[in-house]
């Protein structure tokens, strides 16, 4: 993996430190130099190099929480194949996708991704586990379902076997039998909405409630859409992937039309195996 963006420092002329012989030796290369090079990443080095921003960092201002979004694309924009997006994906970003759960309170998933992918609790990672410790993060995040009618199998691991409890986010109207079978089965559901489903500008707030400000989504394609549209979306790191799909598949985000296009701001890229990992932030401009 190597880093394409920010790029590093170009010395101007070659470096040189002087010994205590009186002799010369080349000067060691700029820190970020080494993100240069093609070379496999620590996890720890990845961990911080997608670090949440902190809670007095200007570019939360105003916000309750920071959401952020992990997809994967293929060239032609195709955000799965044939109902999974596994074949886009590779090594690389696979690896990443664990850092970006094992930086995460609680990960925001629709419930058809759920139902699609076949979903299970996240597990605690070792690698992750004195980071979250220090930030007071529990062993691993909580799996937060959207969905309006709670058409979910409530005996499947997800909800029986969770190191953290199940989230159910859902609206205030929602079927009062299913709400009380998700509560029976050890999920915690929270109400973020006035009707059937759920009001995508709320659910920040309503997870920053129970101490759930570091978000990620997972998608699908129609949420990842609706919390775009509801100006809910702080940041994407999007995965574009060496392959081409063809075939209907949607692209990454589909939704309510935006009035004005909203500009982000590119804040990294990494490069593996021609794999492109790009992080986008919301621009304040």
């Amino acid at each position: 993996m190597r880093r394409l963006y920010p790029p590093f420092a170009q010395p101007t002329a070659p470096s040189v430190t002087a010994r205590e012989d009186g002799n010369t030796v080349p000067a060691p290369a700029p820190a970020d130099a080494a993100d240069a090079a093609d070379r496999e990443w620590s996890l720890d080095e990845l961990a911080e190099a997608y670090a949440y921003p902190a809670a007095d960092d200007p570019v939360r201002a105003g916000r309750t929480g920071w959401l952020r979004a992990n997809m994967v694309s293929s060239m032609d924009g195709a955000a799965h194949h044939e109902g999974r997006s596994q074949p886009l994906s590779g090594a690389a970003d696979m690896r990443i996708f664990g850092v970006l759960r094992g930086l995460a309170d609680a990960v925001v998933v629709g419930a058809e991704t759920v139902r699609q992918e076949g979903y299970r609790p996240a597990r605690a990672r070792e690698a992750f586990t004195a980071r979250r410790t220090a930030a007071g993060q529990g062993p691993a995040p909580a799996i937060a379902v959207v969905t309006a009618g709670l058409g979910l199998d409530f005996t499947l691991p997800l909800f029986t076997e969770p190191l953290v409890p199940t989230v159910v986010l859902t609206g205030a109207g929602a079927p009062s039998d299913r709400v009380a079978e998700a509560r029976a089965a050890g999920a915690e559901v929270l109400f973020a909405g006035e009707g059937l489903g759920v009001d995508p500008a709320r659910v920040t707030a309503v997870l920053a409630e129970r101490g759930h400000t570091r978000l990620l989504t997972e998608g699908g394609p129609s949420l990842l859409g609706q919390f775009a549209a509801a100006d809910a979306l702080d940041e994407m790191c999007l995965s574009l992937a060496p392959v081409v799909a063809v075939g209907a598949a949607p692209r990454i985000m589909y939704g309510p039309v935006v009035a004005v296009p909203e500009r982000f701001a590119l804040a990294a890229v990494l490069e593996e195996a021609g794999f492109l990992f790009t992080r986008y932030r919301r621009s304040r401009q």
